[in-house]
Parts: structure tokens; sequence; C-alpha cells
């Protein structure tokens, strides 16, 4: 049986993920039992067959293909869709989120008493990115934290651990992981933080630009507080079972 699934979005990460893998292996085999999906989000290098050559070693890792690229927040929904797990892990394919933090955020959800909380969000300390990413993302994290009252810090970091079937009655947009933090709130889950490392790029280059980043979130922003303030408030009343 399967309790953790690991949900990587890769775009042209041919250079990094074998490396990747062989990590959350090490990272994840002696805390749960757990499976590795990698969405391919229409690479244009050989991402896909570097993967699919590595199923004979790693018989728990399964690869799902878009036939065209369709985003981060894209490939994370189709990987979880494909998920066996009752939790889900993600973390980006670039390397630059450590594979052995990967306990730290699935274990509390897996923790007696655990029910109310929906998502772990990590949050990165010492960031080895350019000090115009680092300075873009504070800026923006700034900004969404006033705007949202999320709690959170650092939205942006690719580990994140939640509950599979609370994740898949979200609202789905592009660009959501941004926001999973105000998301799960709205619908009633706790949110914990943990603090996880970042690493260099070891391979490749992003396949996004501040620009582009805050062009979109900007739109993004305002559409995530609409849904805030449309949730849904009324819930059922617990009744006793029929009896006979």
């Amino acid at each position: 049986m399967v309790t953790v699934s690991i949900v990587i979005p890769a775009k042209n990460e041919a250079e990094n993920v074998a490396g990747l893998i062989e990590a959350i292996a090490a990272a994840c085999t002696p805390h749960a039992e757990h499976e590795i999906i990698l969405v391919d989000d229409g690479s244009e290098d050989m991402t896909a067959e570097v993967v699919n050559g590595l199923t004979a070693t790693y018989s728990n890792l399964r690869l799902v293909r878009h036939d065209r690229s369709g985003g981060q927040s894209a490939a994370v929904h189709s990987g979880v869709l494909a998920a066996r797990g009752r939790i889900v892990c993600t973390l980006d394919a670039d390397g630059q989120n450590p594979p052995e933090e990967l306990p730290k955020l699935f274990t509390p959800l897996l923790a007696e008493g655990s029910q109310a909380i929906g998502l772990v969000a990590g949050q990165r300390v010492g960031r080895r990115d350019t000090l115009s990413k680092r300075l873009a993302s504070r800026f923006a994290n700034g900004l969404r934290s006033w705007a949202l009252r999320d709690g959170t810090r650092d939205t942006g970091c690719g580990l994140k651990a939640f509950r599979r079937d609370a994740f898949l009655r979200l609202p789905f947009f592009n660009h959501m992981h941004r926001y999973l933090p105000a998301l799960f709130a709205r619908d009633g889950w706790q949110i914990a933080h943990v603090d996880v490392g970042h690493r260099p790029r070891a391979a490749g280059r992003s396949n996004y630009s501040n620009i582009q980043r805050g062009l979109v979130g900007a739109v993004d922003l305002i559409g995530v507080m609409w849904l805030i303030r449309r949730r849904k408030r009324a819930r059922p009343i617990d009744t006793p079972e029929r009896q006979g």
C-alpha cells in the first residue's frame, strides 16, 4: 500500500532527474511506503527518456506526460490525479529543493492527532538564488501575505505536503501552487510550516523570469482574493445516524 506520493513537475530537466530520483528514494524509503511520479510538462529534451530508463531500477517510479507545456500547477494537478497515496509531497525538478527534507513534510500529516492539518508548507532558508530573484520573491511574498493574510513567508517553495483528497477539492487554476496556504485555509484546514534548505541549480536553466512571475502574479492575487471572499460558509450539522 502506497502512503505517500512524491510528485515532481518537470520541464527540460534531463540533466537533473536521475540524481533527484535517487536522492528521493534514499530519503523516503526508511520512513514510508511511497511512489515517485514525475510529470513531464512538454519537455523538449530527453527528460522522459531518462525517467523511462530509470523505471527498471525504481519499481515505484512512474512517468506522466503532457502533450504540451501547461505550467507547474497543471503538472502538479496531473500528478496528484495519478497519485495512489493519501498524502502527496511536491518538490521542484531542478535539484534546488533537497529531497532529504521530504520526511519533515509528510511526517506531520501521518502523526496521531493531525487530522486537522491539511498542508505542510516548506519555507526556504539560506536561498541560493540570484539577488534579483530573491528581491523579486521578497516583494511578491510580502504583497501576497499582506493581501491574503495566509501566514506564510515563502509560498513559492516547491517543497509541500498535503492531503490528496483536500487538494482535489480546491479550485484549480494556473499558478495555484503559489497560493496553496490561502486556498487550504479557505476550506478550513490548518497549515503547518517547516524550514527547509535550498541549493543552487546544478544544471539547466529556469523556465520562468521575474517579469513573467510578476505579470501573472498580479492577476492571480486578485483572483484568489475573490475566491476567499466567495467561499462557502455554511456547513452541514452533524446528526445521529438512524436507528433500525
